[in-house]
């Protein structure tokens, strides 16, 4: 059901080279931008050789994240979206950090698959353009990643995510600002090598129009435009002559390019390379620039989910359809599960938005395992949420979904859910039994309304009360339930049925 979009929402995009903020007020079906924030951060350059976050990068992120929050801090949490993205994927026990930031920031951070980032980005890229007839093909170039989108009207058709960006490509080849023939055939040898895998799928779909995104495809479209007083579209004959000006400078202290932001300078070089590759790879003869990219895709998906098109439900329908779930019978689940959370939700805390949007997707999927096999079917549930692509679910949110499906029967392993980040691996529990016992009730798939079930819970404990004479006259539930207890009082947790 649609609810009304909040009047201001925001998005914060934590990239590898710039942390990004975008306010924006919602008017009759129009976002109006109100504010802009950008700050190169450098992330993607503060992994250490174990692949942690080093503590200079820590303090100039949480730094700039103070000053981000100062403006977030009255919006309710349902108004902003924050993500992180190819090097908060990347980075090793960042548990601690993602901590912090959402301290300093004051709202919670998503880190994102690069499938994601690329579906976002062309989302972005979609709802700032003039709407044309045709396929549209997409290039993002950032800090560590690289999305690679073909779509037609809002509808992505062919995402890819590479593992190159400006700032991983110019700290391995370019870290001391030296740029010699040798090193830039290196650089665009790299590139090429990431590009060739997807060459011949994206040039077989083919596309009409071509179109690049953010912060270094702009920058070379602003040097375009300042040079040859132009329309800054980008062409290889534009590439290329840039390409000889970093040669005939030598040194990025000697290189003057009117149009790009001193900021850029040092990561230039690698980026450059990688579009050179893309238009020579793709055979692009010419790119416009779009103003959208990820932080505008956040704002319409964040709308999204305000209306019927949030991207997270049709993920959670495709996958019922791919999977064969017996509709009804996860509708009776979903039902019950609903009506316990209702009765434990002020005790367990669990009256955030996303707690009943987990349990009911959890209970709409919780049997896709079947259709890889019966016998522990939960897992190989658990097993295909959390690798499986799911438009519109952060990786976390996926997880938390995988967990609480792959723990909804038999033995529980409570250990498992260390691995969420807090407070959900111990709001996940709580779900989990919740789930367990909708499912348990309904293990006869009888379209028999169930009679009114009370529910009393406490810290890790729950009382659950049925009619007098009901379990009685079903003993199968009543065993089940007895086991139940069993199963939860090894995991910590006690159930007492009456």
């Amino acid at each position: 059901m649609a609810r009304k979009v909040p009047d201001v929402i925001a998005a914060v995009d934590l990239g590898s080279n710039s942390f990004h903020m975008i306010v924006a007020r919602h008017s009759h079906g129009q976002l109006v931008i109100l504010d802009r924030l950008r700050e190169s951060v450098r992330l993607g350059a503060g992994l250490d050789e174990q692949g942690r976050l080093k503590r200079e990068a820590i303090d100039v992120a949480l730094a700039c994240l103070e000053r981000f929050g100062q403006r977030l801090r009255d919006m309710k949490a349902e108004s902003v979206r924050v993500v992180g993205t190819n090097t908060l994927r990347k980075a090793k026990r960042k548990g601690a950090f993602l901590d912090r930031a959402r301290h300093a920031l004051g709202h919670p951070i998503e880190v994102i698959s690069g499938i994601e980032e690329a579906r976002l980005i062309y989302l972005g890229v979609s709802s700032t353009m003039p709407s044309e007839p045709g396929r549209r093909l997409v290039a993002d170039i950032g800090g560590g990643s690289t999305e690679i989108i073909i779509g037609e009207g809002h509808h992505p058709k062919k995402l890819e995510s590479l593992h190159m960006g400006c700032v991983s490509m110019s700290s391995r080849i370019f870290s001391d600002g030296v740029i010699t023939e040798k090193r830039l055939k290196r650089a665009r040898l790299a590139a090429r090598l990431e590009l060739e895998p997807v060459q011949a799928a994206f040039k077989n779909y083919g596309w009409d129009q071509a179109v690049g995104s953010s912060g270094t495809i702009r920058s070379v479209s602003d040097i375009l435009r300042a040079r040859a007083n132009g329309d800054g579209i980008i062409t290889p004959a534009g590439v290329d002559a840039l390409l000889e000006q970093l040669l005939r400078a030598g040194d990025l202290s000697k290189l003057r390019l009117p149009g790009l932001a001193e900021d850029r300078l040092a990561v230039f070089p690698g980026g450059l390379a990688i579009i050179a590759e893309i238009l020579s790879v793709l055979d692009i003869k010419s790119m416009k620039v779009a103003d959208g990219a990820l932080r505008e895709g956040l704002l319409y998906d964040l709308v999204g989910r305000f209306t019927d098109e949030d991207a997270r439900l049709r993920s959670v329908r495709a996958m019922q359809g791919r999977y064969h779930v017996d509709q009804a019978q996860a509708s009776r689940v979903e039902t019950t599960a609903l009506d316990f959370l209702r009765q434990t939700q002020v005790e367990w805390q669990l009256d955030e938005p996303f707690a009943e949007l987990a349990l009911c997707w959890a209970a709409r999927l919780h049997e896709i395992g079947l259709d890889v096999s019966h016998s522990h079917y939960q897992k190989h549930g658990a097993y295909l949420l959390e690798h499986a692509d799911m438009p519109g679910f952060p990786q976390e949110e996926q997880r938390i979904l995988a967990y609480i499906v792959g723990a909804h029967r038999r033995k529980l392993q409570p250990e498992l859910l260390e691995e969420l980040m807090p407070p959900w691996h111990i709001k996940a529990q709580f779900l989990i039994v919740i789930l367990r016992l909708a499912v348990l009730l309904h293990r006869g798939r009888s379209a028999e309304a169930l009679p009114k079930i009370e529910l009393q819970p406490r810290a890790r404990a729950l009382d659950i009360t049925f009619p007098k004479g009901w379990l009685d006259s079903h003993p199968l539930t009543a065993t089940d339930l007895e086991n139940e207890i069993e199963y939860l009082k090894a995991a910590g947790f006690r159930l007492r049925v009456s």
